[in-house]
């Protein structure tokens, strides 16, 4: 029988962390530092669950394993930012192209809509600073008219009509 991957808190965390990232980059908080943060390193290079690379550290298969997920398989229908029909998107409304805040126009202008998630992983934004750039920049200043609906798994699903 298999015993259980036994976890720290702090590990968990960094290997989840790491684990929503493209890349899978391993980046240990400001606040883990010195010994906590060599040793935790250590101890995931030990059992394989992060291997070093150029830019520092990436999560390995088996580090996805430790955590229960895999590795996220690209999606086709995902297309960069500068495509025509994304400028298109932009036209009439005063933000700069290449920016979060166009991004999260880009996100939002599409027929599905975004998620919260999605809306977080394109901006690089907190919930909170997603849901206030919403709030404030989209529907106050810019006048968007931007509802918000809910998905058949819950999750908050926002859109421009």
């Amino acid at each position: 029988m298999d015993t259980l991957l036994k976890l720290s808190p702090a590990q968990s965390l960094l290997l989840r962390n790491a684990a929503r990232r493209t890349d899978g980059r391993v980046i240990p908080p400001d606040t883990l530092r010195g010994g906590a943060r060599v040793k935790m390193l250590t101890a995931l290079l030990q059992r394989g669950w992060i291997e070093t690379t150029a830019n520092g550290h990436a999560l390995t298969n088996a580090g996805l394993a430790a955590i229960g997920q895999q590795r996220p398989v690209p999606k086709d229908d995902v297309q960069p930012l500068d495509t025509m029909n994304d400028l298109q998107l932009l036209e009439g409304i005063p933000v700069r192209t290449g920016t979060k805040l166009a991004a999260l126009v880009i996100a939002l202008g599409r027929p599905q809509g975004a998620t919260s998630l999605q809306l977080m992983l394109a901006t690089g934004w907190q919930p909170h600073t997603v849901r206030g750039a919403i709030s404030g920049m989209l529907r106050k200043k810019l006048g968007l008219n931007v509802v918000l609906a809910h998905n058949d798994s819950g999750e908050r699903v926002y859109r421009v009509v």
